[in-house]
């Protein structure tokens, strides 16, 4: 069977992207989709899957050009009779169902920025002048998505928390798939705790996000401001040139105490080594959607601070694989830390058993296997036009 996969941006790697990388690699599928970031992709891990990827055109870096740009060219995409099945991994090439059937829309958001996060960019995004602009935007493509979401053959998406979002905005039942997280190799405790006692490792703790700002980082970073004697290596992907991303940059830099160091743009490998020697993994996401870097983390038995909203309640076992935060304030972070570090101290592997099993529920066999029987049952259903 020949698979296409939709996804609208692949110049900035994070998770959703990774998905669709995943997709492409596991399914021997092409992808197609706007702007490309070549290196980036081969960083993480893909290079592999790099002669399947397809650019149809370059767009603007900033919104909402980029996004309306991408809804219009996905519309205007018709590879019916190429391909025998599509999967749209990327929320605004969603109008590629119009033209291309069948399909299923594997949705990490039903786009965000037109429902669940408008208060969200209206009052601390956007100048003030430009809301009323947004507000008109928000209402043609409310409208715009969905008429299209009226073509999606079969509603797929990656949390309890993004079915209740399709619910809600567009009336359709969805089915979840959690999204799948390479585990890698099975874990030596014994060899990984002893390791870290001989070299020093573990002694700071990690935060993995897209520098964005309901991705609420200077939260962590207040946090450990009242904590000078830790650490925190934030590794933050952004878009660079994009007004947006390098504005929160420049402000997380301005704030943040020596005791916090932001990187950008590491290796797979680099990555996955500061998995394994950190602490633990804290984020501070808004109603995240899903949330795999939680999973990433669990992965390499490290716990997690997370907050008690989102998909992260469907992920985080509250005191068994980390702490979901009631609040964000400092204090509450702080107590968290001083928790999990504690019960560290007390036993090195607290945490790793628990969290390797729960991350084994998301595994990329699973996430495949199910997806397969989707793209079956989906393919002998009704097509719609």
């Amino acid at each position: 069977m020949k698979i296409a996969i939709f996804h609208n941006f692949m110049d900035n790697i994070g998770g959703a992207e990774i998905v669709a990388l995943t997709l492409a690699r596991e399914l021997e599928a092409d992808i197609y989709t706007t702007n490309i970031d070549f290196l980036k992709i081969e960083k993480m891990g893909f290079s592999d899957v790099r002669p399947r990827i397809n650019s149809i055109g370059r767009l603007p870096k900033k919104a909402p050009f980029r996004q309306q740009l991408a809804l219009f060219k996905f519309r205007r995409l018709n590879l019916s009779g190429r391909y025998d099945f599509f999967i749209i991994a990327g929320d605004w090439a969603m109008s590629g169902a119009v033209n291309n059937h069948p399909n299923i829309w594997y949705a990490h958001s039903p786009l965000n920025e037109l429902w669940a996060f408008t208060d969200f960019i209206s009052k601390q995004v956007i100048s003030f002048w430009k809301r009323p602009i947004y507000k008109v935007w928000l209402s043609y493509n409310r409208w715009l998505t969905r008429k299209y979401a009226k073509k999606i053959d079969h509603w797929v998406c990656n949390s309890e928390n993004t079915k209740n979002r399709i619910k809600k905005y567009y009336y359709q039942e969805a089915t979840v798939i959690y999204p799948p997280i390479d585990l890698g190799p099975d874990l030596n405790y014994e060899e990984i705790n002893e390791r870290a006692k001989k070299d020093g490792a573990e002694n700071y703790w990690l935060s993995v996000n897209r520098l964005v700002t309901h991705k609420r980082i200077e939260k962590q970073i207040a946090a450990f401001a009242s904590m000078p004697d830790k650490k925190l290596i934030i590794i933050g992907s952004y878009e660079k040139g994009v007004y947006q991303f390098e504005k929160y940059k420049k402000f997380l830099k301005s704030i943040k105490p020596e005791n916090v160091e932001i990187k950008h743009w590491l290796s797979n490998n680099e990555l996955k080594e500061l998995y394994a020697n950190c602490k633990g993994l804290i984020t501070t996401a808004k109603n995240e959607d899903f949330g795999m870097t939680v999973i990433e983390a669990m992965a390499q038995g490290k716990p997690v601070i997370a907050p008690n909203e989102g998909g992260y309640k469907e992920s985080v076992l509250d005191r068994k694989t980390g702490i979901l935060l009631s609040s964000l304030e400092p204090q509450t972070i702080v107590k968290a830390i001083t928790e999990i570090e504690n019960n560290l101290e007390n036993n090195p592997s607290f945490y790793q058993s628990a969290c390797r099993l729960r991350a084994e529920d998301f595994s990329t066999n699973v996430f495949i296997t199910k997806i397969k029987k989707i793209i079956h049952d989906s393919g002998k259903g009704t097509k719609k036009t």
